[in-house]
């Protein structure tokens, strides 16, 4: 039996104030690190009264690290996730780099876990835009279900499907050569890297670079494409105004591995910048929810209220001051420009901003291959131990913090992990309730009408289980009560079977 007695979302759903209301609960959402559902309020006319995406299932990552050595870390705080493992490997580096006395890595260090970042940046976009959000963006939010899955974009758009796969295979073998495995490595440690490249994998990684560049330029021409084909749609869907949160390197460039932290507000001016990370907490806080196992994380100047903010391609492509590599420049000052920068404040501009990083990351990919510090013999530093480190890096889905306390024994005694998708937390939440607005007041109940709510949450690319159903599918229930909790509508999907 289940004990649904400490359920936070059944708790809310109980204490919501529900009279006069009717409640729609979409259960449960896939496609997330977890278990999830979506539950939204109506009046009498069928305006949204409230919009709630809740996370209803406890991991204990930060807990159950506790009482191990440090050095184990990198590895045990990776099977957080199977899609963004390495960012999760980094991160926890990066902290632990602080707690043995390392402030800077060799030069060789530094480049191989670049490259291993940048590997990682581009097969996990490829994977999300090409296998989860391509099927909706290629035939269209309501299509037939039966083949907006990632085997109907293989069957009617095979040279995009192809394209995809040979993008993520590209980043796999990336992280593979540095970090032992395509999945769940251990390349990166505490103070450096533990391998570097020979020459015959460098030159193995060099010989398809060109073609994956010109890849990740198409890829970033199909998604300007679908804003041209359908203007309002890609800038109105799921539109608001958010606060915003990215690394940003000394000079103002993007810099997805390193740098200080720059906050604006939803009118562009900027709250601070090029701030140590180390100190995030002077900055951030986290707020807890009774309806939430994920926190809601804000920015303490502005407070709980006003201080929720958005991270991910989005913030990242549209708060630098540029790119350090020029193809990519040259495609985030086009989308800056694109239809009055209309398309840089748009929920689905996160697809293009995404296929911008794509780009970056091929060319930072090529730039470093011609680097021979990757082939270096220095590859560990060691200092005077610490008891506490920070480690931030921007994921693909966002910033990213690793925090620890180490005793004097090398236990971990203190964890605090704030992901990107807790960061984009309210964002989701936001993004939902403009598409509930917009889309379900005064419509009938369909497939079609569930999907939109998904689409929402898609395109921040939420951490992903994403072999949890097959092709795709997306299993959801709503309910229709009225104010007496009587049942008046119900729309299902069914899963059908696991991979």
């Amino acid at each position: 039996m289940t004990d649904t007695a400490h359920d936070p979302a059944k708790i809310a759903a109980k204490a919501a104030p529900t009279s006069g209301l009717r409640r729609v609960a979409i259960e449960p959402l896939s496609r997330v690190e977890g278990h999830g559902k979506v539950t939204l309020l109506l009046d009498e006319n069928n305006h949204v009264k409230q919009a709630r995406l809740h996370i209803v299932e406890f991991r204990g990552f930060e807990k159950f690290v506790q009482g191990r050595p440090y050095w184990e870390i990198p590895v045990m705080v990776q099977r957080l996730c199977g899609i963004c493992p390495v960012s999760h490997h980094l991160a926890a580096c990066k902290a632990m780099d602080q707690v043995v006395g390392v402030d800077r890595l060799t030069p060789s260090a530094e480049k191989l876990r670049r490259l291993m970042h940048y590997g990682q940046i581009l097969q996990s976009h490829a994977l999300h835009f090409f296998y989860l959000a391509s099927p909706d963006l290629l035939f269209g939010f309501d299509s037939d279900l039966a083949r907006r899955n990632i085997v109907g974009v293989a069957a009617e758009y095979p040279e995009i499907a192809r394209q995809g796969v040979l993008l993520r295979k590209y980043g796999q073998e990336v992280i593979r050569l540095t970090a032992g495995k395509r999945v769940h490595g251990t390349g990166a440690i505490p103070g450096g890297v533990n391998k570097n490249l020979d020459r015959a994998e460098r030159d193995y990684l060099l010989a398809d670079i060109g073609q994956v560049i010109a890849r990740c330029q198409d890829a970033v021409a199909m998604a300007r494409r679908l804003f041209e084909q359908s203007p309002e749609l890609y800038n109105e869907f799921g539109r608001f105004r958010a606060n915003s949160l990215s690394l940003i390197r000394a000079d103002g460039a993007m810099d997805l591995y390193h740098g200080g932290l720059r906050a604006r507000d939803r009118d562009g001016n900027t709250l601070f910048d090029h701030e140590d990370y180390s100190h995030y907490w002077d900055h951030i806080y986290e707020d807890v929810k009774s309806w939430s196992y994920m926190k809601f994380p804000f920015l303490r100047q502005l407070g709980p209220d006003q201080g929720w903010y958005r991270v991910g391609p989005l913030t990242r492509v549209t708060q630098c001051d540029f790119i350090p590599t020029p193809l990519a420049d040259a495609e985030r000052r086009e989308f800056l420009a694109y239809d009055a920068g209309r398309a840089a404040g748009a929920t689905l501009g996160t697809h293009w901003a995404r296929m911008i990083e794509l780009l970056h990351s091929a060319e930072a990919i090529e730039g470093l291959l011609h680097d021979d510090d990757l082939m270096g013999d220095d590859l560990v530093v060691k200092g005077e131990r610490r008891a506490r480190g920070v480690g931030v890096l921007e994921a693909p889905r966002g910033t990213l913090i690793h925090h620890y306390r180490v005793d004097e024994n090398d236990l971990v005694i203190r964890a605090n992990l704030i992901v990107s998708t807790t960061h984009n937390n309210q964002a989701m939440n936001e993004a939902i309730a403009a598409v509930a607005r917009k889309y379900l007041d005064g419509r009938e109940l369909t497939e079609g009408l569930l999907n939109h709510i998904e689409v929402a949450i898609r395109a921040f690319d939420p951490c992903l289980s994403c072999a949890t159903h097959a092709l795709g599918k997306m299993p959801l229930k709503i309910e229709l009560l009225d104010a007496e909790g009587t049942e008046i509508g119900r729309l299902t999907r069914d899963s059908g079977s696991c991979c």
